[in-house]
């Protein structure tokens, strides 16, 4: 099974694909793409304009992960629902919390 995080010494990265407009902040599980890489469904009710929807979509993660928002960037797909995201912390403790969500 692929998973929608890469594990580094000290965060971990995370694939996911952001619905902005969503009607509803909520995670809704890994799905996998066509070429089978994973990513992490979320959806936001912000609107995908001037960074609304990737602020919602850090805030979520972070409370949901219970980190600081400080912890949670986006490194690529500003303006893509496709994105990577780094959040900072013990690998092993993300990785469970982040099980624990997808779970759900």
């Amino acid at each position: 099974m692929s998973h929608c995080y890469r594990r580094f010494d000290d965060h971990i990265r995370l694939a996911v694909r952001l619905t902005p407009n969503g009607g509803r902040d909520g995670i809704d599980g890994v799905d996998v793409n066509a070429n089978g890489e994973a990513h992490l469904k979320v959806r936001v009710s912000d609107v995908p304009e001037k960074g609304r929807a990737n602020k919602a979509l850090i805030a979520l993660l972070a409370k949901r992960l219970g980190v600081a928002k400080s912890a949670v960037s986006l490194i690529s797909g500003d303006a893509a629902r496709q994105k990577i995201l780094r959040i900072d912390g013990d690998p092993e403790d993300l990785i469970g919390r982040l099980e624990t969500i997808t779970a759900e």
